[in-house]
């Protein structure tokens, strides 16, 4: 079992000269995941050559990268602004499960949902995220991801009742 770090890690927006760091971090911690496709590194990277990396933060402890999470706009078939995707969440090996991921995941939807955002959608394990408040929602699900790991987190009274879409760099690889 893997044991908080201590001091808790700082969390901050990441630097440009902390791109390759990001890029490395998120290779290794994905590595071992039987779910994973192999290029959430690569995906990181094009969302933020593209302009649309909405907010990336990182973790820091003693000066070195642990921790990243990004967020990207999403989209509702009905054009309603406001929704971001989160992920890919990325801790070092050796450290997940030290509450690392979920010190990144709060501040992003915190620092977000201050600036005016609706809500989030991810595709993940409904058993870590349903701790952020996120829901299941199959129904509104992209056609092209699995429905069963499909979740949105509503930051408002009303519930999200149109179909989603991540962005389209999601899925060119």
């Amino acid at each position: 079992m893997t044991r908080p770090i201590s001091p808790a890690p700082a969390i901050r927006d990441e630097r440009p000269d902390e791109q390759a760091a990001i890029h490395d971090l998120t290779q290794r911690a994905f590595a071992p995941m039987p779910f994973a496709a192999g290029d959430e590194q690569d995906l990181i990277h094009a969302l933020r050559n593209a302009g649309v990396l909405s907010l990336s933060l990182v973790a820091t402890s003693e000066e070195k990268l642990v921790g990243h999470v990004a967020f990207s706009p999403a989209t509702t078939e009905d054009g309603r602004p406001g929704w971001y995707a989160l992920g890919p969440v990325s801790v070092e090996p050796g450290l997940q499960k030290s509450g690392i991921g979920s010190a990144l995941i709060n501040a992003g939807i915190q620092r977000l949902g201050a600036a005016g955002a609706y809500g989030f959608i991810l595709t993940g394990n409904p058993a870590y995220y349903t701790r952020f408040g996120f829901r299941p929602r199959p129904d509104l699900c992209p056609p092209q991801d699995p429905a069963e790991y499909f979740m949105v987190l509503a930051l408002g009274d009303e519930a999200p009742s149109s179909r989603f879409a991540f962005h389209s760099l999601f899925h060119a690889g």
